[in-house]
């Protein structure tokens, strides 16, 4: 019997769908606790490759018989061959196809909403990772925000729906993922733009993003105005969206607020990451629809499979937006900083251009889940 493979969309839609789902997960334990498939209504069982070798036996009578059960491993060779083990057993069972690897790559494309004259915003979802990044399009032109490595994706999709890429924004130089940024650019000829508070160690030509640079797509009334907004890193530039969207990089979650210490500056940073959450994101207007840069928790996707809420909301329901005593603040940002992501300061480099590693070497760096947040 041939077995059946999920992809990492059908997987995704399960979880937009809030279907129920059982995971075996035959990676080693430590893989496992550190990152692993969430959904709303997922069950997991972790059972080592290893201890499996000798058969399935022992794990049958926990896995149930009214779920759909997935295995998963790091690159799908082991979870088919479990998935065989099981199939030979009298269970029905699925293997997610290219395993984790593919789960941390996939992007799925949402559409957020339409802009005023006939633009529309969307949202990249890298649902494995938590890595969000943005496409602004508007009569015939495209604007990309953030851009994960996986760039055939958005070049495929600006083809799709006919539309040229003219301008490349990073908001921040990124320590989690590696940008796909400068690449774009330079396949599509469009103008890379970057902080240059966070560009001074980069060594390939940019152009300065700055407050005061509005930047038009398409119809002129389209504007993507920067906004500096320093604390996660001292460049940190968020984007006003046709007066409608906040994309708020690294500095503003749904459900918390940025590290300041990726570049060991935590106590320098901290001062600023207040000042932009308390004072610059204060003065603006509270029906702006937030759309960050990261994800942290499953439930902070809409029934859309988007993320986002308005500032408003966030400033009443954000436990980092609601510390009013500035000493309490620092503390509370300072001492709970979760571990820092997986080789952070290799992707730093790598986003400076100093170095440039080959795609199984990006693919390892990545690997597990982004850490921007504070906990």
């Amino acid at each position: 019997m041939a077995l059946h493979a999920l992809t990492a969309k059908e997987v995704t839609q399960k979880i937009v769908n809030k279907e129920p789902l059982f995971i075996l997960d035959v990676r080693n334990e430590s893989d496992f606790s550190d990152w692993k498939i969430e959904g709303h209504y997922f069950h997991h069982l972790n059972v080592p490759y290893f201890d499996l070798l000798d058969g399935v036996g022992d794990i049958l009578e926990k896995l149930p018989s009214d779920k759909e059960v997935l295995v998963v491993c790091a690159k799908e060779g082991s979870s088919v061959m479990v998935s065989e083990m099981l199939s030979e057993a009298g269970l029905t069972v699925s293997y997610l196809k290219g395993g984790m690897k593919a789960w941390s790559e996939h992007l799925e494309p949402v559409k957020v909403g339409d802009l005023k004259d006939g633009g529309e915003m969307y949202q990249f979802v890298r649902i494995g990772k938590g890595c969000l990044s943005y496409m602004v399009v508007s009569n015939g032109e495209a604007a990309i925000i953030d851009a994960t490595r996986m760039t055939d994706i958005y070049l495929d999709f600006v083809n799709e729906i006919g539309v040229k890429i003219i301008h490349v924004f990073d908001t921040h130089l990124h320590a989690d993922h590696i940008s796909g940024g400068r690449v774009i650019a330079e396949k599509t000829n469009a103008t890379y733009w970057l902080p240059p508070k966070d560009a001074g160690g980069v060594v390939f030509n940019y152009q300065p993003l700055k407050e005061g640079n509005d930047v038009a797509i398409g119809n002129t009334t389209i504007s993507i105005q920067p906004l500096y907004s320093p604390g996660h890193t001292i460049g940190s530039t968020s984007f006003i969206v046709d007066n409608r969207y906040l994309l708020s990089g690294d500095i503003l979650f749904i459900d918390s607020i940025g590290r300041p210490d990726l570049a060991g500056m935590a106590e320098d940073w901290v001062g600023d990451l207040r000042e932009t959450l308390y004072k610059r994101y204060r003065e603006l207007s509270n029906e702006l629809i937030v759309l960050p840069a990261h994800f942290m928790i499953i439930d902070e996707l809409n029934d859309d499979g988007s993320i986002a809420e308005t500032l408003g909301a966030l400033f009443v329901k954000n436990h980092g937006l609601n510390i009013e005593d500035e000493t309490e603040f620092r503390h509370v940002v300072t001492d709970n900083l979760p571990p820092q992501p997986n080789a952070y300061q290799e992707i730093r480099e790598t986003n400076m251009g100093k170095v440039n590693p080959g795609e199984e070497k990006q693919r390892e760096m990545e690997i597990g889940p982004n850490r921007c947040a504070i906990r």
